[in-house]
């Protein structure tokens, strides 16, 4: 029965207010960011915060699509995350599975393993000589493979896996399967809201990638967008005149505008993996 209360109306009251307020401060500098990307160069000098611009402008938009270099780091970070998040879900996904199975031989070692590598890693520098001999060094697969599988998110998917009933397995076994048709045709498909959830979670990753395209790539056409971003942001300073260009831009919303452009298409690509998330979230957690 629902509580009507005076305490009640009272408590929901504020908890929406308070909720709301988180809500707000969260998105505010998101939308001030918006804003200073379509605020003209005098109105930034005048204004400090630019919530709704009095001058629209596209300036900042035009002059980052007006060359390549901004779109084809783009068409470099959609590469990265799509390939590197197929990567990480096949491994992820084929890994977990065999771990999951009771028959296989020698998991417990393996799986300590795995632990062991989340709580103690190599560092930054053995990393790199790594990647360095295996001659990496300046090719997109320097960013998608060192980290192609999350411990821990194989070990959320391990447990996920030996929640389904055994009698799925047995009946696929009288059937003819073998392993790799029961983990295809069975087991993947009863674990679509996991896998949209670690395909949420390996993506975003993948597209706010910074350190390791940093470090492994030093040619600027195999930079991603963050690379771009951040030579915008930290780099430039006062007001921007490229003399290939006719407009003067203001550095502030020349940065909104390609904090714009990096972060668009990720956002729109939520909606569609949202409905499996709150599902997905409590992967492996134990039941009560």
């Amino acid at each position: 029965m629902r509580d009507n209360s005076i305490g009640s109306r009272i408590f929901s009251i504020v908890n929406v207010a308070v909720l709301a307020a988180i809500a707000f401060i969260c998105v505010f500098p998101f939308i001030e960011i918006v804003g200073g990307s379509f605020a003209s160069n005098q109105e930034l000098i005048a204004r400090d915060i630019v919530i709704i611009p009095h001058q629209f402008s596209l300036d900042a938009y035009r002059y980052i699509f007006s060359s390549d270099k901004i779109p084809h780091s783009l068409l470099i970070t959609v590469f990265i995350t799509v390939t590197g998040t197929m990567i990480n879900l096949a491994l992820t996904a084929s890994g977990a599975f065999a771990l999951a199975r009771p028959g296989m031989k020698g998991r417990g070692v393996i799986l300590f393993l795995i632990v062991f590598t989340m709580l103690f890693q190599g560092g930054l520098i053995p990393t790199y000589l790594v990647v360095k001999e295996l001659h990496l060094l300046n090719t997109l697969w320097a960013v998608m493979l060192p980290g192609a599988i999350s411990a821990f998110n194989l070990i959320l998917m391990r447990n996920f896996f030996m929640q389904l009933p055994e009698e799925i397995y047995d009946s696929a076994k009288i059937d003819g399967c073998n392993d790799l048709v029961t983990f295809v045709r069975i087991a993947l498909p009863l674990s679509k809201a996991s896998l949209a959830t670690f395909t949420l979670f390996y993506a975003v990753t993948h597209w706010n990638s910074f350190l390791m395209p940093f470090l492994y790539l030093n040619n600027s056409d195999l930079w991603p967008i963050q690379i771009w971003l951040r030579d915008m942001i930290v780099l430039a300073s006062g007001d921007f005149q490229d003399p290939g260009f006719s407009i003067e831009v203001a550095t502030r919303s020349l940065q909104s505008a390609t904090i714009v452009v990096a972060t668009l298409p990720i956002l729109l690509f939520y909606p569609f993996v949202q409905k499996y998330f709150a599902q997905g979230v409590t992967l492996g957690s134990v039941k009560g």
